[in-house]
């Protein structure tokens, strides 16, 4: 079983691979096609990458409540709370104090929503509004107290709604091999060549004058998997959000477990609105413009999954950097999802003429034609739409990475399998 599993797990890994490599091409392609070098250049992946950080972590929160069985839809007043003391700390004490104080402040929120949920048995969605309303009421209220005229932060560049700059930036550093030396991937994206450029502008994007905390999201996505899903604790918090009743006839401690995976939570969405802070420079209110609310649809489209998260943190945030690259490049997008459903489109035929073996009856419904048809419909329609309209209009623009981001989520809906247990009530003894 252990030898058919692995094998398993590699035939996973290697399609997902593939599955990159492929997209990789498919963008060359379009960028050739198209013109458009902002869809893979370097400056278009570094600010996805900036712009999917703060997004994934604030899934990762999500992920680690939800599959403790606790719903966590207070993630974005928990990222509220971070970037605050982020930015209260940041400028009298530095980076390290800002990263430090908006950790406990969003634990601090993961903590009240433990308590209200876990303890007192509140419904997790009300707990979860709640504490999306608290997070601006309290920050607004202590920026009032602390920010106001006369105080050493207003001589500082304070106001009501931001905080002074932080003392000194985070180090940005460039990771070894590919982007320290001679800039040659910058060279080699320069020649606009088929693939070649295209992947030599990825890497440097991803590779280049990275932030610190960019590192450290990146390195919480394997840990998180591994501390989960192959660890004895993983194995009680993911009990808990199956069964806890179960958990509970084996000894686990679920109170506890439920407390220590929100508490996290709230660290991880914290984490996020300190990211948000070391962008800017600084607070400013109203700076995280609901991407709490982004990373849980992302953990939802990963499937409860951190590889999956990832995919979907790094769907939003190049949606969003190629939106604040190009305005024109966005139309290319078009062109993008024509080849992807003409691919798909491929696939369903090619499946549905394989030849099958003798003993398996096979019945095609009306619905696999209409799937198909609608595939094609909208295949037409992009196709289309990239030849006439030469500038989508800004209002759409503006809203593609939405639309996106729900189109994706939509596809994603009918392989999703979220914790048994999630968002139930637990009382110890209680039979379910």
């Amino acid at each position: 079983m252990t030898t058919v599993a692995g094998s398993t797990r590699i035939r996973k890994y290697h399609l997902a691979l593939i599955g990159v490599a492929v997209l990789v091409l498919l963008m060359s392609l379009v960028r050739v096609i198209s013109g458009q070098n902002d869809l893979t250049s370097s400056g278009t992946f570094a600010a996805a990458l900036m712009l999917a950080v703060p997004i994934g972590l604030a899934g990762l929160g999500g992920l680690w409540a939800e599959r403790a069985g606790v719903v966590n839809i207070g993630l974005e007043g928990m990222m509220v709370l971070g970037t605050w003391f982020a930015g209260w700390a940041g400028y009298q004490w530095g980076p390290w104090a800002a990263l430090v104080a908006g950790l406990l402040a969003g634990a601090l929120g993961g903590l009240i929503h433990a308590v209200a949920t876990v303890t007192f048995g509140v419904d997790h969605i009300i707990s979860g509004v709640a504490i999306n309303l608290l997070g601006p009421g309290i920050t607004r209220f202590l920026s009032e107290v602390f920010f106001k005229e006369g105080t050493s932060a207003a001589a500082a560049g304070a106001g009501i709604t931001t905080s002074p700059p932080l003392s000194s930036q985070a180090p940005t550093p460039s990771l070894p091999l590919l982007s320290s030396g001679p800039d040659w991937l910058g060279g080699l994206e320069r020649t606009h060549w088929f693939l070649v450029s295209d992947v030599a502008g990825i890497l440097r994007g991803l590779t280049h004058n990275v932030n610190v905390l960019v590192i450290l999201a990146v390195l919480l996505l394997p840990l998180t998997f591994f501390v989960l899903w192959h660890t004895a604790f993983g194995l009680r918090l993911r009990s808990a959000g199956e069964n806890p009743w179960a958990a509970e006839s084996l000894g686990v401690n679920v109170y506890l477990i439920k407390y220590v995976a929100v508490v996290i939570s709230g660290a991880f969405a914290g984490l996020g609105g300190v990211f948000l802070v070391f962008i800017s420079t600084k607070y400013v209110e109203g700076q995280t413009q609901g991407r709490g609310f982004i990373g849980l649809a992302a953990m939802i489209f990963g499937n409860w999954r951190p590889g999956g998260l990832a995919a979907g943190a790094a769907l939003f945030g190049y949606a969003e950097g190629l939106k604040l690259r190009s305005s024109d490049a966005v139309t290319s997008i078009l062109l993008f999802g024509a080849i992807l459903l003409l691919i798909y489109i491929g696939m369903r035929i090619r499946a549905m003429l394989a030849p099958v073996q003798a003993e398996v009856v096979v019945t095609r419904t009306p619905k696999d034609y209409t799937v198909l048809a609608g595939a094609a419909v909208a295949a037409v329609v992009l196709l289309w739409l990239w030849i006439v309209v030469d500038k989508l209009p800004n209002e759409f623009v503006f809203i593609t990475p939405h639309v996106l981001t729900l189109l994706v989520l939509l596809v994603a809906s009918q392989r999703l399998r979220m914790p048994k247990a999630d968002g139930v009530r637990y009382r110890r003894g209680e039979q379910h």
